[in-house]
Parts: structure tokens; C-alpha cells; sequence
């Protein structure tokens, strides 16, 4: 048993766990830092992709110009993405005053923000790419008993841009799962027996 990183080993003599948490925090805020850096960036890459996604297309000679707007799926896939670029540029900032300061978190209340925030961008974004995605299967391939056409077959160009922002958007989605799961880790472990003083170190 360890009371504030001080353990007894069997003979009774103490042994420090300082320096191992110490190492652990390091270790937890810099993978931190890297995925919510990986998320702005690919956010952002996914929002502009699609965003800016558009083909003109001569049929009988009238145009038709497909946009983004056009699927309201995809207007929902732009949004979450901004949202998460947004959120994540925040949490950036947060990490590297956090990281100056050398503290984790800096209570718990602030903890809970910051759980809640990331499960609720996860849940967000990935709502957003189960819907686009199930959209893009349809405008892909058709759905012969709705008589629905395939649409790439027309929009090639505007498809495959869509394409490239859906993956982008899959690796955020996965990426804000994964951050989630570190929150939840930076959270509980202040109901621990150290989280006193992880909290303030």
C-alpha cells in the first residue's frame, strides 16, 4: 500500500514512487498534446476539403454544379469538424500553459470540463462520419430498390474530395476516443490516492 507516492515493502522500509508518476504524468500530457494537435490539423484539413468540394457537370446543356450544401450530411460533417479544430485549438493552448506550469490538471471541477468536452466532441464527430459515411455507400453504389442513382458515377471529382475529408474525419473520430479515454485517466486518478497531490504537481 502507497499513501502520496510513499510505498512499504515488505521489510517495512520506504520505498518512493514520486519519480515513476512524475514520468507517467510527462508521458500522458505530451501524448495529450500530440493528438490534440493531430485532431486540429486533420479537422481543419477535413473541413476545408469538403467545404470547398464542388463539380460542374454539362448535361443537355444545362449545368449543374454539385456542392457540399447540396447533402446536408455533409454540412453536419463541416460543422463537427470545425467545432472539434476549435475545441482542440483551445485544449492546445491549455496543455502547453499546463505543460509551462507543470501541472496536469488543475482541479477538478476543471477535470470534469474537460472530460465531458472531449466526450462530447467524440460523440459528435463520430455521429458525423457514421452518417456521411452511410451517405457516401448509397451515393457510391446506388440503391436499386429506391431506383437511387450513383451518383459518383457523375460527380467523380466531387466524390473523391468527399472521400479524402470522410478520412480525415474517421482519423479525428478515432483519434477523439482515444483522448477520451486519456481524460477519463486524468480524472479518475484525482479520486485516488494520489490524485491530491497529482493535481498540484
Amino acid at each position: 500500500m502507497s499513501y502520496l507516492g510513499i510505498g512499504a515493502s515488505p521489510g517495512n522500509v520506504p520505498i518512493h514512487h514520486g519519480s515513476n508518476l512524475k514520468v507517467t504524468d510527462k508521458k500522458v500530457r505530451i501524448a495529450e498534446l500530440i493528438l490534440r494537435c493531430l485532431i486540429l490539423g486533420l479537422a481543419v484539413v477535413a473541413a476545408v476539403l469538403i467545404g470547398t468540394d464542388s463539380q460542374v457537370q454539362v448535361f443537355f446543356s444545362i449545368k449543374k454544379e454539385a456542392k457540399f450544401t447540396d447533402m446536408k450530411v455533409l454540412v453536419f460533417l463541416v460543422i463537427a469538424n470545425g467545432l472539434a479544430a476549435a475545441y482542440s485549438l483551445i485544449q492546445v493552448l491549455r496543455c502547453i500553459f499546463s505543460m509551462i506550469r507543470g501541472s496536469v490538471l488543475f482541479n477538478k471541477p476543471l477535470a470534469w470540463a474537460i472530460f465531458s468536452g472531449d466526450q462530447l466532441m467524440a460523440y459528435l464527430v463520430l455521429a458525423a462520419v457514421a452518417a456521411t459515411a452511410q451517405s457516401a455507400v448509397i451515393s457510391k453504389f446506388g440503391q436499386t430498390e429506391l431506383q437511387w442513382m450513383k451518383v459518383c458515377n457523375l460527380y467523380g471529382k466531387f466524390c473523391n474530395q468527399v472521400g479524402e475529408g470522410l478520412a480525415s474525419s474517421v482519423i479525428v473520430s478515432l483519434s477523439m476516443i482515444v483522448l477520451s479515454g486519456i481524460s477519463a485517466f486524468g480524472l479518475f486518478r484525482l479520486y485516488g490516492n494520489n490524485g491530491a497531490k497529482s493535481s498540484v504537481t
